[in-house]
């Protein structure tokens, strides 16, 4: 009895090195390269990004990502967030970016930053209102979303301060979750206008209707930018080479134009190249997130190999044990030169 058991285990043992061994080069293959790009984005941000009828995400942005994935031979991985924890999913690997009209003024030295597109943010009233003019929403009030460009061009470091007098003119500054909730509350009379970005303006307003217009006047000019984790510059180099020879060939062009934005977005080839070029300070600290959210992800593998090897070993190892067992010569002694070979 004590010889079977021993032949079990060793068997068992036999099974699980062969099974650890080929899950970890099947692990180790896929991490030689980059296979998927995971990009994260707000699903109620058109037209940037968002959740058509279908049930599709789509947007300007997840359109530039599905070319760049297509040219460099990644899976896109379209990744919805909540705003509020953005940071906290690209420390930790959730994301390799956040590519979703993501405002780089007062971020600069928080990301890792691509090559900025340029945009402005606009307040939008109803038709009806009266309001042609911003200093006309003094005693109004505004709506802005949470965490939004709108929001930091009136409270954020980099406020001017024509746009802290005027917040400071309004009744209110209403924060909401989502720009849906802000049209409806615009529409029934609950706020009197929306601060936003021109792009996300115009596309509401085509969408909307009649019911509502933009003001002439600019609250501010923003910097759009892809927002990788600070110092993670070689992912940022590869995804802005390949938006450059988009913009080379016309294809960011024409993707621009496809979802109205021809006229509020730009980028140039020299900025691409200098920015390439730049040196980053990265700090002690963001280069040890940087390590630990590579870590958290071999934590991950390391853990789905020790699955597999739980889920494979035990009926294989019966079987090899067995196998060993059997008085059919030629089977035992393949099962033992299998054993010898493993060890």
């Amino acid at each position: 009895m004590k010889n079977i058991f021993k032949r079990i285990a060793a068997a068992g043992l036999a099974a699980v090195t062969a099974v650890t061994m080929l899950t970890a080069c099947s692990a180790k293959s896929e991490d030689d390269g980059r296979t998927t790009f995971a990009v994260g984005f707000d699903a109620e941000f058109p037209p940037y990004g968002y959740q058509d009828e279908n049930g599709e995400y789509v947007g300007f942005d997840l359109s530039l990502a599905e070319e760049v994935c297509k040219r460099r031979g990644w899976e896109l991985k379209k990744q919805p967030i909540d705003w509020n924890s953005k940071d906290m999913e690209l420390k930790t690997g959730a994301i390799d970016c956040i590519w979703n009209g993501f405002t780089i003024n007062g971020r600069e030295n928080d990301y890792t930053w691509s090559t900025p597109y340029v945009d402005s943010q606009v307040a939008i009233v109803r038709k009806d209102s009266g309001i042609s003019e911003l200093s006309e929403l003094a005693g109004k009030t505004v709506a802005v979303q949470t965490d939004s460009s709108a929001l930091a061009a009136f409270e954020g470091d980099d406020a001017t301060d024509e746009n802290r007098a005027l917040a400071e003119s309004f009744k209110e500054l209403q924060q909401v979750g989502d720009y849906n909730s802000a049209f409806l509350n615009l529409q029934s009379g609950a706020v009197d206008a929306i601060c936003m970005d021109i792009g996300v303006a115009n596309y509401e307003i085509e969408a909307r209707g009649s019911d509502f217009i933009m003001l002439d006047e600019r609250i501010s000019s923003e910097e759009y930018g892809v927002g990788f984790l600070r110092g993670n510059t070689q992912l940022r180099d590869e995804v802005q080479e390949t938006l450059i020879e988009m913009l080379n060939d016309g294809t960011f062009a024409s993707i621009a134009d496809e979802w109205g934005l021809s006229d509020s977005v730009c980028l140039s080839a020299d900025d691409v190249v200098a920015d390439s070029g730049k040196t980053e300070n990265v700090s002690f600290g963001d280069k040890l997130m940087n390590i630990c959210g590579r870590l958290v992800k071999g934590v991950g593998a390391s853990l789905a190999i020790f699955l597999l090897t739980l889920i494979f070993s035990l009926p294989l190892g019966l079987l090899v044990a067995f196998g060993r067992m059997s008085k059919f010569k030629p089977l035992s002694a393949l099962v033992k030169l299998y054993i010898s070979i493993v060890r």
